[in-house]
């Protein structure tokens, strides 16, 4: 393993025949991950992405909360775009 930025620890895996592949056990302790431990996996920008489900969920928690304006309401403003298209396949059928 190696430590760069500061505190990263990284490293190079290989999958294997079956496309598997195994973490270091330092890369393991550095993130929390032990047996057992539920992860995501995921494309995004062409690479594969590793996170502990935990970690994703609070991920987007902070991405939605930062997004969040405090005005309005999600449920409303669905049921108002759902109420417009609604309305607009209405006028193309009635075309």
């Amino acid at each position: 393993m190696t430590r760069i930025a500061g505190d990263q620890t990284c490293g190079v895996i290989h999958a294997n025949g079956q496309g598997r592949v195994t973490i270091p056990s330092p890369l393991r302790r550095a993130t929390g991950v032990e047996p057992g431990t539920p992860l995501a996996v995921y494309e995004e920008d062409g690479r594969a992405v590793i996170e502990t489900r935990a970690h994703l969920a609070e991920r987007i928690r902070r991405d939605v909360a930062e997004a969040w304006t405090g005005e309005g309401s999600a449920v409303d403003e669905l049921i108002a775009d759902r109420r417009a298209e609604s309305a607009r396949d209405d006028a193309e059928e009635g075309s």
